[in-house]
């Protein structure tokens, strides 16, 4: 069979001396005429101005937003009265920003909110992960239908769970334990009925009130029950059936538990996975209006610790502290709206800088989660 099989033809040394020495005694013209006048280059060039194009237009369309919310939130006064100013200052000022950082308190926001988010998405990141790892890898009853619950939790709109989340939280009460010691509960037995009755008068509470506290935030990242929390699941457990069963059989060999197990074997192996997990859930708690609104409806926005500072409503109006050049402006609604641009840019220039540092890992874990292709 290999005495029929076709063999490549193997160029000499001579061959490549002589075609050197060719070579050499061309012209330079000659060089240049072949290489860049023939159909090969000229293909090449057309495929290589294509792609530019395209990425610079994408790069456009993506970067163009930003980039002219920046530039409107730098202009001077005297620019927001000007009709004829739109995308190009003529003056260049930088009293929002400095409004921003005086007035509305932005380095107080700031690490509010990023000490509630990077607690709430560590916990989401240890729960989902605890949970993924245990629909991948332990095969009990009910467990595709677990698995179902937790993709249906995708498709459950936020707003038909808001009454519910908030009334559960009003009076938090697991497994129903002040309920049966405020004697709300009657258990057909008459001594302990009697009791129950007695305790009813020293007005036990019927829950814990947990409204206008960061609890229920807390509470339910560490559950794996919050929003989004089951594309998080789906993304680990989708990782973890990709692990080989042999390491985790070894690791029982050698006398480990399932937790240690998972602690020693697992996270280490799942790190680039975890850390898109913890970004997403970082991201998300960063720019999160639900939870908020919901578990600090009616308290002030001074006494609210996880607010951003695009969120409180003293944006709508411009920042009492600027200059008095800008009150020949307050009536325009292009300085109200490039206050707001300022804002935004601000709120969402940790979570850039977040990503510029951590696409690697990103990209990483998306491509082993088996979401994409």
């Amino acid at each position: 069979m290999t005495e029929n099989m076709e063999q490549k033809p193997r160029i000499k040394r001579e061959s490549k001396n002589k075609i050197r020495v060719e070579f050499e005694r061309t012209s330079l013209r000659e060089r240049l005429k072949e290489k860049y006048l023939s159909l090969y280059f000229l293909k090449r060039a057309v495929w290589y101005i294509f792609r530019m194009l395209l990425l610079v237009g994408i790069a456009f369309v993506v970067l163009q937003p930003f980039l002219t919310m920046f530039i409107r939130s730098i202009m001077a006064p005297q620019d927001y009265i000007n009709s004829t100013v739109v995308n190009v200052p003529r003056h260049i000022s930088g009293v929002i920003y400095k409004s921003i950082f005086t007035d509305l308190h932005y380095v107080k926001f700031f690490f509010s909110t990023f000490a509630v988010s990077l607690t709430c998405a560590l916990l989401q990141t240890f729960s989902c992960s605890l949970i993924g790892y245990g629909l991948a890898k332990f095969k009990f009853r009910g467990n595709k239908w677990v698995f179902f619950a937790v993709i249906i939790t995708l498709t459950i709109p936020h707003g038909s769970l808001q009454s519910a989340i908030y009334y559960r939280f009003q009076h938090l009460d697991v497994l129903g334990i002040f309920t049966f010691l405020s004697g709300g509960t009657h258990t057909g037995i008459g001594w302990l009925d009697n009791i129950l009755s007695k305790i009813k008068l020293l007005n036990f509470p019927t829950g814990i009130r947990t409204i206008r506290t960061l609890v229920p935030m807390f509470l339910l990242s560490a559950t794996g029950l919050a929003f989004k929390n089951g594309l998080y699941i789906f993304m680990l457990r989708q990782f973890f059936r990709g692990v080989p069963d042999e390491l985790e059989e070894s690791a029982y060999l050698d006398g480990a538990n399932t937790f240690r197990t998972f602690l020693q074997v697992i996270i280490p192996l799942s790190i680039p996975m975890m850390i898109t997990v913890f970004l997403f859930a970082f991201c998300w708690q960063w720019t999160d209006n639900f939870y908020i609104s919901l578990f600090f409806k009616g308290v002030s926005t001074a006494k609210k610790p996880a607010l951003m500072v695009f969120l409180p409503p003293e944006l709508a109006v411009p920042p009492k502290g600027l200059t008095e050049a800008f009150k020949a402006a307050n009536n325009s609604s292009r300085y109200k709206q490039a206050v707001q641009y300022g804002c935004g840019l601000m709120a969402g220039a940790p979570l850039i800088l977040l990503f510029l540092f951590c696409q690697k890992y990103l990209v990483q874990g998306i491509e082993r989660s088996g979401i994409v292709g």
